[in-house]
């Protein structure tokens, strides 16, 4: 899952969503400087990504896209998954997601001292682009990929893949449901345990 979904399955415990978020940002154990639910944050993020990643239905998804995109598919099929996550958001969360994205840039941006330096760096474009925001779009969706096709040199065609969300989008968006919801069932189990 990307960023969006991350920040969702936290709930609503704010540093949770932190760590959730700079998650990638942190490579083996978490700095023990980091207040205990960042920390746990880190960890459900990683417990997101493999529960993800073996899931049949995303794997359903990334074979549809394999053909195109090989060891990128995985990566696409995250952010078509927030992209769906955000046009059907009124499904899952009560507050509107303007709204909640807003709110979780102004808790990044109140929480600068926990950022790794990577990720600090990033937060403005976040916030000026709206990535969260923009997930709700095929146009963002398009933008999004144009960007993370960039950050491989043109290499992975991440760039062109909207042309595939848009050929099996209903394809796409009910696997997204099914696999969320097995996703926040498990998730929540996970939350419990931390």
């Amino acid at each position: 899952m990307n960023f969006l979904a991350h920040i969702y399955l936290s709930g609503e415990n704010n540093l949770l969503k932190i760590g959730n978020f700079i998650a990638d940002g942190i490579h083996g154990q978490p700095p023990e400087n980091l207040p205990e639910e960042v920390k746990q944050g880190i960890v459900l993020h990683r417990f997101i990504d493999s529960f993800t990643d073996a899931h049949p239905v995303f794997r359903q998804s990334t074979k549809r896209l394999h053909p195109y995109y090989h060891h990128y598919s995985g990566v696409i099929i995250d952010i078509f998954y927030d992209h769906f996550l955000a046009h059907n958001w009124n499904n899952y969360h009560n507050q509107p997601l303007q709204g909640y994205t807003q709110d979780f840039y102004t808790l990044l941006q109140e929480n600068e001292n926990l950022l790794p330096e990577k990720t600090k760096g990033m937060v403005p474009y976040m916030i000026k682009q709206d990535w969260l925001g923009s997930y709700a779009s095929t146009d963002g969706i398009a933008g999004i990929l144009k960007q993370m096709d960039r950050r491989t040199a043109n290499k992975s065609g991440m760039g062109n893949a909207v042309t595939q969300l848009t050929e099996f989008y209903e394809d796409f968006e009910e696997e997204f449901r099914v696999f969320f919801e097995d996703l926040r069932h498990y998730v929540k189990n996970k939350r419990n345990d931390l």
